[in-house]
Order: C-alpha cells, then sequence, then structure tokens
C-alpha cells in the first residue's frame, strides 16, 4: 500500500496559494488589516497592490512557505518577499521588505493554530498540515 504524496508538494505553487488563499477568506480570523491597501508588497514594486485579495494571497504564500520550509522566521520572510530595488545612480541591490506584514500574518496563522513558534522559527501544526491536506486534496482537476 502507497501513501499518497503530500499536496503541499504535489499542487503547483500558483495553484495552491490561490486555492488557500480562497479558503482562507471564508475565515473572520485572518480579516485584511484597513493598512494593508495604503502600502506597498516590498521595495521592488512601484505601486500598490491592485487586487482586493493580495491580503489573502500573501497569507496564503507565507503559510505555504512556512509548511514547506519550517521552522523559518521574519527576517528569512522579509529576504523572501524582498526585491531588487533600483537606483539612480549605482547598482541596484536586494532590499528586505518590510516585515510588518509579514508578522501579523504569521501572527493570524499562529492565533487560528496553523503554525506555532519554536527557538529557530514557525513550523506548521498538525492543524495546519490538516488544513492544507484538506484545502488542497487530491482533486481531479489539479
Amino acid at each position: 500500500m502507497s501513501v499518497p504524496a503530500d499536496p503541499i508538494y504535489t499542487v503547483e505553487a500558483g495553484k495552491a496559494i490561490k486555492i488557500l488563499a480562497a479558503k482562507l477568506k471564508e475565515d473572520e480570523k485572518f480579516a485584511a488589516p484597513e493598512w494593508f491597501g495604503t502600502v506597498k508588497g516590498g521595495p521592488a514594486n512601484e505601486r500598490l497592490p491592485d487586487s482586493a485579495d493580495q491580503w489573502f494571497d500573501r497569507v496564503a504564500s507565507i503559510f505555504r512557505t512556512i509548511a514547506i520550509r519550517g521552522p523559518i522566521g521574519t527576517q528569512r520572510m522579509r529576504n523572501k518577499y524582498g526585491g531588487r530595488q533600483e537606483h539612480t545612480r549605482g547598482r541596484a541591490h536586494h532590499k528586505k521588505a518590510g516585515g510588518k506584514a509579514i508578522r501579523l500574518a504569521m501572527q493570524k496563522l499562529q492565533s487560528a493554530g496553523f503554525v506555532k513558534n519554536e527557538p529557530k522559527g514557525r513550523v506548521v501544526t498538525a492543524a495546519g498540515r490538516a488544513f492544507i491536506s484538506k484545502a488542497l486534496g487530491t482533486k481531479k482537476e489539479q
């Protein structure tokens, strides 16, 4: 008897994030903060988020990243969501993203019981793995 593969690894990243974002949007614990639409997503972005669901996409992406790379902390996530900052003079360099949105998303995941804090960073709990498996599942359209 073979054990089915974990859907977090088998479902394509973009599809997994959209599915998880839709499931998280249904839960009122993950409501977007009112300031989120007024700040950029990272230093490489020139404009504010144009999608109303950008917050849920970011939370789902953070949740997926913790599930795959955990234990992981805010600083490594800031590095992941950072980007190339252009300069008027001289070369462009990588710059970290702001940590407030990332930290708040991690705290909301932790208060929902999907993530727990350990000394080396946050890891997904059994409830979080069950949520991911149930949301992604092994459906025919994936």
